[in-house]
């Protein structure tokens, strides 16, 4: 599966910055599932669940207070003023 860098970051500091495969998250109008290539846009990000498949196959999911979502050619940004990995 192909890949695309992620970036999770709060203002405590970086929270994941690696090559993924996909992004799940609840945008302002909806589910969002980000995978390589996806169209460029920027949304709201609600609070709740993120889930994160990392390039080896394994999924981290993670509580977030919501944010902002970047997505570009080649990289997706979350900016999230709290985000807490679950089980970790």
């Amino acid at each position: 599966m192909r890949t695309y860098h992620l970036t999770i970051s709060t203002p405590d500091g970086s929270m994941l910055s690696e090559e993924v495969s996909a992004l799940f998250a609840r945008g302002i109008e909806g589910d969002l599932a980000i995978l390589a290539g996806h169209t460029p846009f920027v949304t709201t990000v609600k609070a709740g669940t993120v889930r994160v498949e990392l390039a080896d196959g394994s999924e981290k999911a993670a509580t977030t207070d919501g944010g902002i979502l970047s997505v570009s050619a080649d990289s997706t940004t979350l900016l999230s003023g709290t985000f807490e990995w679950n089980n970790e």
